[in-house]
């Protein structure tokens, strides 16, 4: 491997697009052409908020990869010989109705279009909309994509999430605050008995 190659930013599963993009110019065609997902890259704006905070790992979810495949055909177009060998690529998106998922239940809607379609971020707006939900309150998020890095911090805030996928560009994504279950009381346990 040469030592120009060595000196640029390794492409593994935490590596954010931008910083793949920016250091591998190179490889912006080969990723376009892994997902018709990837397309909206092309637009400056989502380019500029989006694959600033997207992790490779993140990108493979949202463009339906494995991550194994969508870094080791990175690494060969980079020239890059080392292979990213089988992982756990748990943490992703529910796309399985969940019991808490209740249409009635939604007290929140955020559409995220506008805002990115404005070059913005809209973590601030849409984590803030979260953390205003009671347990059991779902909010329900359209986006033009699978947010995979929004999905990634709610969840690490206590939020389950139920992804739903009903046009290439239309996303609407559900999180619900699941109340904790109550803790048991000490004579619970004898009366068990």
């Amino acid at each position: 491997m040469d030592q120009d190659k060595e000196k640029r930013t390794p492409i593994t599963p935490e590596t954010r697009v931008g910083e793949l993009l920016d250091a591998y110019p190179e490889l912006e065609d080969e990723l376009l052409e892994m997902s018709p997902s990837f397309a909206k890259l092309r637009n400056p704006l989502l380019r500029k908020t989006v694959a600033k905070v997207t992790t490779l790992s993140q990108a493979a979810r949202v463009g339906g990869l494995p991550i194994e495949q969508m870094i080791n055909s990175l690494r060969r177009a980079a020239g890059i010989e080392a292979p990213l060998e089988e992982m756990e690529t748990g943490n992703q998106p529910c796309s399985v109705k969940p019991p808490w998922h209740d249409p009635s239940r939604i007290t929140k809607r955020l559409d995220v279009r506008p805002v990115l379609e404005r070059g913005e971020k809209p973590v601030g707006t849409v984590m803030s909309g979260l953390n205003s939900l009671q347990p059991g309150e779902i909010c329900e998020l359209t986006a033009p994509f699978l947010p995979a890095p929004l999905i990634d911090m709610a969840k690490e805030k206590g939020f389950e999430s139920y992804s739903v996928t009903e046009a290439p560009d239309l996303v609407r994504v559900y999180f619900c605050k699941v109340p904790e279950p109550p803790d048991e009381e000490p004579g619970q346990l004898v009366d068990l008995l």
